[in-house]
């Protein structure tokens, strides 16, 4: 060791440090493998999707003879990881008592079970997003690219998966899912939000769905769309309310746009323009758009600068 690193100095800092995990704050987890694993997480999700999209994902470092095969270890496999971090899990139960390790073991046996039938109900919603984003994206040249390269259909999908954890009231996984789809894509929904079929996100980067939103069949969102809660003051007290919005079927909301609040209901066929400020219901066949939208040009000096975009605070309903 170097005459400038003294053993006793560095020995005292990782005694300082070491003496302050003492579990009496709540960043404090020092028993690691009594917590649900980023990682493991990370892999049940990659291999979920080679079970809800066969042959796309699939794991090419060894060869097959016989898919069946294959598919059936995989989902031995992940039904052997994801009853181990549910128990894992359900220890973080929010307001629940405590359980035995006995109870742990049968209730995520039971969750994994339910999880598992319900994997054709997620395929065939999958199967109407993927006709949706399909049908309406002209940019679309074949199911494959956007299976393969959609974002949108990425995080539609990890939110179905995820979802049916949360409806089993799973603590944390389902969200540590959202986030793995939110850090990969920029799309942020709440696994509780619950969306009906044919659910399409175009381009998707920035859009946020919180916990109680509620989208209808068919509704198409583009990017930087905010379906949120007006405001979280209230903190705990707010668990459990509904505190998103609802928007009905065949409804499009152009990119920027925020709608929120739990008492704000969109109703069907509603067009939501770029950039408007929702915070109260809109009607049926109702087109919602900014008004008084310029642009100003003025020369300075040497250069013409495209500056001062004007807008009101209006919009205003084209029936």
């Amino acid at each position: 060791m170097s005459k400038i690193v003294k053993e006793e100095e560095i020995n005292q800092i990782v005694g300082e440090i070491l003496a302050d995990f003492n579990g009496k704050k709540n960043i404090d987890a020092v028993d690691s493998f009594n917590t649900p694993d980023k990682y493991e997480v990370s892999e049940l999700l990659k291999n979920l999707f080679r079970i809800v999209y066969p042959g796309y994902f699939r794991d090419k470092s060894y060869k097959i003879y016989n898919p069946n095969n294959s598919y059936s270890v995989i989902i031995e496999d992940v039904f052997y990881h994801l009853h181990k971090q549910i128990r894992l899990a359900l220890d973080f139960a929010k307001g629940g008592e405590p359980q035995s390790h006995r109870e742990r073991e049968i209730e995520s046996y039971r969750i994994c079970k339910a999880f598992f039938k319900k994997i054709p109900q997620i395929r065939e919603y999958l199967e109407s997003d993927l006709l949706a984003a399909y049908d309406g994206d002209p940019a679309a040249g074949c199911f494959e690219e956007i299976i393969l390269a959609y974002p949108g259909l990425l995080a539609s999908t990890v939110y179905r998966i995820a979802h049916e954890l949360y409806i089993e009231k799973v603590p944390i996984l389902p969200r540590m899912m959202s986030e793995i789809a939110h850090s990969k894509t920029g799309i942020d929904i709440h696994p509780g939000a619950t969306i009906d079929k044919f659910f399409f996100i175009d381009h998707g980067t920035g859009i946020v769905i919180g916990e109680t939103a509620v989208i209808g069949k068919s509704v198409k969102i583009y990017q930087g769309v905010t379906i949120g809660a007006l405001s979280t003051r209230g903190g705990q007290k707010l668990s459990g309310k509904k505190r998103h919005p609802t928007i009905c079927d065949n409804v499009t909301i152009y990119a920027g746009a925020s709608i929120l609040g739990g008492d704000t209901v969109i109703g069907e066929n509603a067009v939501i323009g770029g950039n408007t400020f929702i915070t109260s219901s809109i009607n049926a066949n109702t087109v919602v758009s900014m008004k008084n939208l310029e642009m100003e040009y003025r020369t300075t000096g040497n250069a013409i600068k495209a500056e001062e975009i004007k807008q009101s605070d209006e919009w205003y309903y084209v029936i």
